[in-house]
C-alpha cells in the first residue's frame, strides 16, 4: 500500500485470484481503519502544500506520470487481465484510454478559470468589481469497482490532482493490482501524501474515508446500495457517486439493421457484460424484431469465449465464480417466468456463456434490475412511442443508445428518455474521456470527465473590490 509515499507491508494480506483459472496470483496488504486514517491524515497535510503549488508545476507532474505509464503499457495490460480476466485486447484499450485521461488532465490543470462578475447589474453594486477563482477542496476520497480497475482510479486520480487536490483511493478488493501499480509509478513525481493507496475491504477502508471529517469529498463508483449508504454517512461532502445502469439500445424499424446487430454485439458482451454502460436491455420494433433477432444470435455464437490472455478471445471469465453463480440464477428465474432461451444459458465455472433470452418483458428481474453479466434480453415493441415507454420502466439512468434513420424519431428518444447521456446508432457503451458523464435517477449524481470532474473537485470563491 501506499502511504505518505512510502510502500506499507503488513502481516494480514488478501489473496488476489486470476478470475479464469482460480488461482492466487499475487497478495495484497489487508489495510485497516487505522491503515486509512494515516493515510488521510497524510493527503490532509500535503493538501495544504499542494494547493500552493504553481498550475504548471501540477501539469508537468502529470505529464510524467502520462510518460511512466505508457513506458508500462504492456505490463498494465498484462495486470488487467490477469486482475480482473478481462480480454487482453480490451485491457489494451483500457490502458490507452487511461494514458488519454492523464494527458487531458495535465491539459486541463492549466485551463482552471474563473469568471468576472458585473455587480453593477444590481444595486449598490456600481463602484464594485467581483471575479471568482475555483478553489481546490481538499481531500478527496475515491472509492472504486473491479471491472476498470486502472481507468476508473485514474478517472478520479488526475483530475483531483490536476485541481490541486490529494486523494486516497480504496480500490476493489477483486482486482486492486493495476491501481497500486499506478501507484508506485505515480508517486515518482508527486509530492509525499498527495496520493495514497489503501488496499482493504470497503467495510472498514471504504467506511472510514466516507465518514471522516478531514476528506471534503466522496467519489464513488460501484451499486445503489452502497451508494446510498455513502450518501447517509458523508455528513456536508461533496458526492459524486456513479450507481451502475440499465442501459436500453432501442432498435427501431428504420434502423440500420447490420450496424445494430454490430452494436449490439459489442455492447451487450463488453468485459463479459461487466460494464456500467454496457447494453443491458435490447428494446425491438416488432417490424423489424425477427431479422434482428436471428443475425443477433448468429453473431453472438461467434464469440470466442476462454483464455483473457488470447488476443482472439472476445469474452473471458466474469469476475469470480460467484458472480458467475449469480447470472446463472438470473437467467434461470428468467426462463421460469417466459422468457425463451435462444443460445448460451450455460456456465463453466468463471465463465458464463453469451446468453440471448426472448420474449422478455419489462416486469421481470432480467431487467429491472442491473445485471452484470453477458445477457441480451430482447424485448418487443410497437413503435417509438412504446420503446420509449419501455426504455425508461427502471430506476436506473445513465445511458442509452438508439438506432434510427429518422431524425424526428433520434430527437424524440433524445427527449424523452431519461438518461444522462443519449446515443444516436451507437450502443450506450460509447465514453470518451473528456464528455460529462453520469446518469439521473438512482444511477447517481455529479459527473465525470476531466472538466467536469475538476469543477466537482473544486469550490467556487468569489473575490469583491470596493472603489473608494
Amino acid at each position: 500500500m501506499l502511504i505518505d509515499g512510502k510502500f506499507i507491508e503488513k502481516p494480514e494480506y488478501l489473496d488476489i485470484k486470476n478470475p479464469a483459472n482460480n488461482r492466487v496470483i499475487d497478495k495484497v496488504p489487508y489495510g485497516t481503519r487505522k491503515d486509512t486514517k494515516i493515510a488521510i491524515s497524510a493527503a490532509y497535510r500535503a493538501s495544504k502544500i499542494t494547493k500552493e503549488l504553481p498550475s504548471r508545476l501540477i501539469s508537468e507532474q502529470l505529464y510524467d506520470i502520462y510518460e511512466e505509464l505508457s513506458k508500462n503499457s504492456k505490463l498494465f495490460e498484462k495486470l488487467i487481465t490477469i486482475d480482473c480476466g478481462k480480454p487482453i485486447k480490451d485491457s489494451k484499450e483500457e490502458v490507452n484510454r487511461s494514458k488519454q485521461t492523464i494527458l487531458l488532465s495535465a491539459e486541463e490543470s492549466k485551463r482552471i478559470y474563473g469568471e468576472t462578475i458585473p455587480l453593477d447589474a444590481c444595486l449598490g453594486g456600481e463602484e464594485m468589481i467581483g471575479f471568482t477563482a475555483r478553489i481546490p477542496l481538499g481531500v478527496i476520497g475515491a472509492i472504486t469497482p473491479f471491472n476498470y480497475p486502472l481507468n476508473l482510479v485514474i478517472h478520479k486520480v488526475a483530475p483531483a490532482i490536476a485541481a490541486k487536490n490529494t486523494v486516497v483511493v480504496n480500490p476493489s478488493t477483486k482486482a486492486p493490482l493495476a491501481s497500486l501499480k499506478f501507484a508506485e509509478i505515480a508517486s515518482t513525481y508527486l509530492e509525499n501524501g498527495v496520493l495514497n493507496v489503501v488496499s482493504g475491504p470497503g467495510s472498514e477502508v471504504g467506511d472510514e474515508i466516507v465518514k471522516s471529517e478531514l476528506v471534503d469529498k466522496i467519489s464513488f463508483t460501484g451499486n445503489i446500495e452502497t451508494g446510498l449508504s455513502i450518501s447517509r454517512n458523508a455528513g456536508m461532502k461533496k458526492l459524486t457517486l456513479e450507481l451502475g445502469g440499465n442501459d436500453p439500445l432501442l432498435i427501431l424499424e428504420d434502423a440500420d439493421i447490420e450496424k445494430a446487430v454490430e452494436a449490439a454485439v459489442r455492447g451487450s458482451y463488453l468485459n463479459a457484460g461487466q460494464v456500467c454502460v454496457g447494453v443491458k436491455r435490447i428494446i425491438l420494433d416488432s417490424k423489424i424484431a425477427e431479422e434482428f433477432t436471428d443475425k443477433f444470435v448468429k453473431s453472438t455464437q461467434k464469440l470466442k469465449v476462454g483464455d483473457p490472455m488470447d488476443i482472439k478471445t472476445d469474452v473471458g471469465p466474469l469476475i469470480n465464480e460467484d458472480a458467475a453463480i449469480d447470472v446463472e440464477k438470473i437467467v434461470n428465474q428468467a426462463i421460469h417466468d417466459g422468457a425463451e432461451l435462444l443460445c448460451g444459458g450455460k456456465r463453466e465455472g468463471s465463465f458464463y456463456m453469451p446468453t440471448v433470452l426472448d420474449k422478455v418483458h419489462s416486469k421481470m428481474d432480467v431487467v429491472q434490475n442491473e445485471t452484470f453479466g453477458p445477457i441480451s434480453p430482447l424485448i418487443h415493441v410497437n413503435g417509438i412511442d412504446e420503446a420509449i415507454n419501455v426504455a425508461n420502466d427502471t430506476r436506473y439512468g445513465l445511458q442509452a443508445g438508439i438506432f434510427t434513420d429518422n431524425i424526428k424519431s433520434a430527437l424524440k428518444a433524445a427527449k424523452k428518455i431519461d438518461a444522462g447521456s443519449i446515443i444516436i446508432n451507437k450502443q450506450s457503451t460509447y465514453r470518451s474521456d473528456n464528455m460529462p458523464f453520469g446518469g439521473c435517477k438512482m444511477s447517481g449524481m455529479g459527473k465525470e470527465g476531466i472538466k467536469y470532474a475538476v469543477e466537482e473537485m473544486t469550490r467556487t470563491k468569489l473575490f469583491i473590490f470596493n472603489s473608494i
